[in-house]
């Protein structure tokens, strides 16, 4: 049934423009070209500049033309870049980078780093929803504060379920779950969540529901989490909670934030980082409701040529101290994924807007500069490593339809062990700072684990005598076998699984939105 419903979905949303009115001007060859020639000048620019005066900094300092460590002190810019290398055919300095980053960057290093940021570990608690900030070589700190927001308890399925599936090893996968379902007990009788929780106590500490910031990956991750790994609970829990965020949350296709357990109003902004939810809509399938809102956020773009980090609903104006935009590319993102669902290129008119104003108003020597504020457009002395990662990466694709990322499953290549694994045919998944994961391939390299643990239990019941009842029933279940924790002593390392699932070629295995592989495929 999940397949079918996916399958349905996917046809709908990816490989039918017709499916509703083109209200757009279509661009030309001529024009595309053009973008894409200008979006490829835009990142190398930015790249260059970090390589030149930030490098191996986490950040580039673009007005001051240096760098700063942010959120780990492990080259974060060079990192999150590496793969839009590709995307734009830079296979011969994706290369040059991946060696480069295998050989300096050492992530059992004395820094505090953030969990969600960084994705490590620090799942040790009582909920088994994780701490913050775990540092990278002691663990987690004693004095640490238990409270977390709601996206850093529950952006880690996609990344930890393929690590799982790539090593073999079930912990990182199960650890996420645990999170997953630990918040899901949480939510209010009438089915939302806050924005800051007690991971020791379940206890929320911030009781403002919505759908932007502490809150937004959370729900992106059930979604892309259900597609990627074909699971019906996950998109259960958030089509329930979508019921709930319509009833609560929506106003004239806006979304305000809410008291958790009343329901009353709280907070009536928009956050910029709320524009991703257009595009979540468009992958179950809500296209009409994605647009509406979709045209709401694009209508605050073209009054200020950026999205203010908060925007009052009721005044029409920016939020006090909230004026700033940092590159963010949410907008872009859905406007990416409305593209791909419509074929209306209203939507690719807004990535020509995203290119005039930030190559007009960003740019400076060293690179592309945070706009401080969008009323006068000054500008403050950072650059994220998003924008290399996601804002470019957006744009590029949204002009590039020939890209390989935008495979739809007409084109693929047989891999694994017997030649039987399905491999670059699409239907790639981007986590939430637009790194693509391929389901093909982790479906092929977990049947590849999960057939060979089958054979190594039948030949260890084979040759071990039988134990008696009570020493069988000491083992601890629905640990898929293993009972190693995830988190590690002070100064302990955990011992490296060896990548034994056959791989393709990094460059072979990006594709964006096509097919979602069953079982059985």
């Amino acid at each position: 049934m999940l397949t079918f419903l996916f399958s349905a979905v996917f046809c709908a949303a990816y490989l039918s423009p017709s499916i509703s009115h083109v209200e757009g001007t279509a661009f030309t060859e001529q024009e595309m070209s053009h973008y894409r020639d200008r979006i490829k000048s835009m990142f190398y620019h930015a790249y260059n500049s970090y390589l030149e005066n930030a490098y191996p900094y986490d950040e580039l300092r673009p007005l001051t033309c240096d760098g700063q460590d942010t959120w780990g002190s492990f080259s974060l810019t060079l990192i999150d870049a590496l793969d839009t290398l590709l995307i734009l055919g830079n296979h011969t300095e994706f290369q040059r980078v991946a060696t480069l980053l295998q050989d300096t960057v050492d992530f059992d290093t004395d820094v505090n780093a953030s969990v969600f940021e960084t994705n490590i570990r620090a799942f040790q608690t009582p909920t088994g929803m994780p701490y913050g900030t775990v540092n990278l070589l002691r663990g987690v700190n004693p004095s640490e504060t238990p409270v977390t927001c709601t996206a850093g308890v529950g952006t880690f399925i996609l990344e930890f379920s393929s690590l799982s599936r790539l090593t073999g090893d079930p912990v990182f996968e199960n650890v996420a779950r645990k999170a997953l379902r630990a918040l899901w007990r949480t939510r209010s009788d009438i089915g939302l969540v806050g924005n800051h929780i007690d991971v020791i106590t379940s206890k929320w500490v911030a009781q403002d529901a919505g759908i932007g910031a502490g809150v937004d990956s959370y729900f992106e991750y059930l979604v892309k989490g259900a597609i990627m790994l074909q699971d019906e609970e996950l998109l259960a829990m958030f089509h329930e909670f979508d019921k709930s965020i319509k009833n609560y949350t929506k106003f004239d296709d806006w979304y305000l934030w809410v008291q958790m357990h009343k329901g009353t109003v709280s907070m009536p902004v928009f956050q910029s980082l709320e524009a991703f939810w257009p595009g979540l809509q468009s992958l179950i399938g809500d296209i009409s409701s994605a647009t509406k809102t979709f045209h709401n956020y694009y209508s605050v773009w073209r009054q200020f040529g950026g999205l203010p980090e908060f925007y009052s609903i009721p005044q029409g104006y920016t939020v006090d101290k909230r004026e700033g935009y940092p590159l963010r590319p949410e907008l872009i993102e859905s406007a990416l994924y409305l593209y791909k669902a419509t074929g209306d290129p209203t939507f690719m008119q807004l990535g020509r807007d995203a290119v005039e104003s930030i190559d007009k108003i960003s740019r400076v020597n060293c690179g592309f500069a945070t706009v401080k504020d969008v009323r006068d457009h000054k500008l403050d002395n950072r650059m994220e490593s998003f924008f290399l990662a996601e804002t470019i990466k957006y744009l590029y694709l949204l002009f590039d339809p020939e890209n390989f990322l935008h495979n739809t499953g007409t084109e693929f290549e047989l891999g694994g062990l017997q030649g039987d694994c399905i491999l670059s045919a699409g239907g790639y998944v981007f986590n939430t700072e637009a790194h693509p994961l391929d389901p093909a391939a982790l479906h092929c390299c977990s049947r590849y684990h999960s057939e060979r643990r089958e054979l190594q239990d039948i030949l260890i019941s084979l040759s071990e005598p039988l134990r008696p009842a009570a020493d069988q029933s000491e083992e601890t279940p629905g640990a898929g076998g293993s009972q190693e924790s995830i988190a590690l002593k002070p100064g302990e390392r955990r011992k490296a699984r060896v990548l034994s699932c056959p791989t393709q070629p990094f460059s072979a295995k990006l594709a964006a939105m096509g097919q979602v592989f069953s079982d059985d495929s």
